[in-house]
């Protein structure tokens, strides 16, 4: 049985009890703090001997959800009526105290076998560090509530999108990716400092990196996925890449057909915006059999490299064709090391465009064309 799902509440700055509202078939009550806290107001009762929840347990976590346990003493257990489980974000030492401080999320279930589920995508984010805390509580004839002290804190972290979750983002870019326009080449900009750097120390090879934390909070390739980046849009009018760059004024460009082809495998990434009309794509290319193909098949959903919305390549009269997604700038992770000698490196005539810029880019949490119904 699933723990009903509660908004946020927001917290009294003199009390330090919290109301929670009433949401389906939940009934608004004021809860304590986990010292036991309570206003003269808060309609709970004195407390009295009910178990106190010990050795909790936490499994089945998910993006969203995750399932809690808990063992108490026999004393008393038959007159437990309702649990009350406080789930906070686990506090960073980074943030700004006073604008981003978690209000605590009360959660109210009747008396349920354990274990229990606890899902809301309103409360609950992939890939955060949460603690909780349970309450024991027995309602009385007045309306009031007996209590329990608070239980021992437990810390957990919610995990990252699963390939469900990544196929709802999925379709989502399909919708919008537009028609499909040719493309010959990828493409790689950044300063000269990189390039020198990759023939000095590299033997040549431009090597991957750890993605950064651009995009969907919960995408499973955040910090973890090692690839190259690359471009592959094209101006309209032209055919060719832009000749502007939010990333430096020299640009690497290697014909399609040797990072993309019929020994690599394709997958969707990540579908995001940065407050902005435009909507980017992740898509990443990979070696076939490679670390990084196998890194992409537990975790991402693959895409047909002949027939799908956002990048393809097929053979017509014997040669290698490619086309883009024209209405989504699309981002390519490519998980092998590249050789520079395999294509050229040139700067480029136009501006550097910073505002462009994806580095650590933070999505819109409340766009409806890139979100999708799970914790942001």
């Amino acid at each position: 049985m699933e723990a009903p799902r509660l908004a946020h509440t927001m917290s009294s700055p003199t009390s330090p009890c919290e109301e929670v509202i009433k949401n389906l078939s939940l009934e608004a009550i004021q809860l304590c703090d986990r010292d036991g806290n309570k206003s003269q107001d808060s309609g709970i009762a004195e407390m009295e001997e009910l178990p106190v929840p010990h050795n909790i347990k936490i499994s089945n976590i998910t993006c969203d959800s995750f399932k809690i346990s808990w063992e108490m003493d026999s004393k008393s257990k038959d007159r437990i009526t309702h649990y009350f489980i406080d789930l906070n974000k686990k506090e960073n030492k980074n943030s700004n105290k006073f604008k981003h401080k978690d209000v605590p999320t009360k959660l109210v279930a009747k008396a349920v076998p354990l274990p229990m589920t606890v899902r809301g995508h309103w409360f609950l984010s992939p890939r955060t560090e949460y603690t909780v805390a349970v309450q024991t509580a027995s309602k009385q004839v007045d309306g009031d509530y007996v209590v329990s002290e608070w239980s021992e804190i437990i810390e957990f972290c919610t995990a990252d999108y699963s390939k469900v979750h990544l196929t709802q983002l999925l379709e989502k870019a399909e919708v919008i990716a537009g028609r499909m326009l040719k493309l010959s080449v990828f493409y790689r900009n950044q300063h000269k400092e990189y390039f020198d750097y990759t023939r000095e120390h590299h033997g040549n090879a431009m090597q991957p990196s750890v993605k950064d934390n651009s995009g969907s909070h919960g995408s499973p390739i955040s910090g973890k996925l090692e690839g190259i980046f690359f471009s592959c849009n094209t101006e309209f009018n032209t055919g060719k890449p832009p000749q502007d760059s939010p990333y430096g004024r020299y640009r690497f460009e290697i014909a399609a057909e040797k990072l993309f082809n019929p020994n690599t495998n394709l997958y969707f990434g990540d579908f995001y915006c940065m407050y902005t009309a435009y909507h980017y794509v992740i898509l990443v290319i990979a070696p076939v059999g490679s670390p990084g193909d196998e890194f992409c098949k537990q975790r991402l959903p693959q895409l047909n490299i002949k027939d799908n919305k956002f990048l393809t390549c097929d053979e017509e009269d014997g040669v290698m064709v490619y086309h883009h997604a024209q209405d989504v700038i699309l981002e390519v992770i490519y998980t092998d090391p590249v050789d520079l000698s395999l294509g050229t490196v040139a700067e480029i005539t136009g501006h550097q465009l910073m505002s462009l810029s994806t580095a650590n880019a933070k999505k819109d949490p409340s766009c409806k064309t890139c979100n999708i119904s799970v914790g942001r």
